[in-house]
């Protein structure tokens, strides 16, 4: 259940939820080392883990490749969960930045509008604290609104 404030008692302007048959909003990070991306050929179906340094979050993540670009070492994934990585491989990355998310915008407060920093909760965050970003895509799909949200913070 959503409420119009964070844990703190901050107001967020929406929701990041999943896109329909996914398991959470996508998340795109960036290794403190992306060149690992490469060397060790990470590529989509596989899990890594790490903590969002660059943002300050306590909490580790289990993530689950979506795609991965060997060049740039941006990777686009889902939250998993430690769960699903009992009996599988991890790459352990360690620390990363978040980079961006995409997902619906839900429990909307504030509509997202183009090209400014809103503030938003992802829909799978732990700490259940407001981030914010740069809106850089809104697409209104029937009655869907899909968001991509870049630069983003803790504050």
């Amino acid at each position: 259940m959503y409420t119009l404030t964070d844990i703190r008692g901050k107001a967020y302007d929406f929701v990041v939820a999943p896109f329909h048959g996914e398991i959470s909003a996508r998340k795109m990070i960036l290794p403190f080392r992306p060149d690992l991306v490469e060397r060790w050929n990470i590529v989509q179906g596989d899990l890594v883990s790490g903590r969002p340094m660059g943002q300050g979050c306590p909490v580790p993540h289990f993530l689950e490749v979506v795609k991965a670009n060997p060049v740039t070492g941006l990777l686009t994934c889902h939250v998993v969960g430690p769960l699903a990585a009992r009996g599988r491989s991890c790459h352990q990355i360690e620390a990363y930045h978040v980079i961006g998310f995409e997902g619906k915008a839900v429990h909307i407060i504030n509509e997202p509008a183009m090209g400014h920093r809103m503030s938003f909760l992802p829909s799978f965050c732990m700490l259940q604290i407001a981030h914010t970003g740069v809106v850089n895509q809104v697409i209104q799909s029937g009655d869907e609104m899909n968001v991509r949200v870049e630069d983003i913070r803790i504050l």
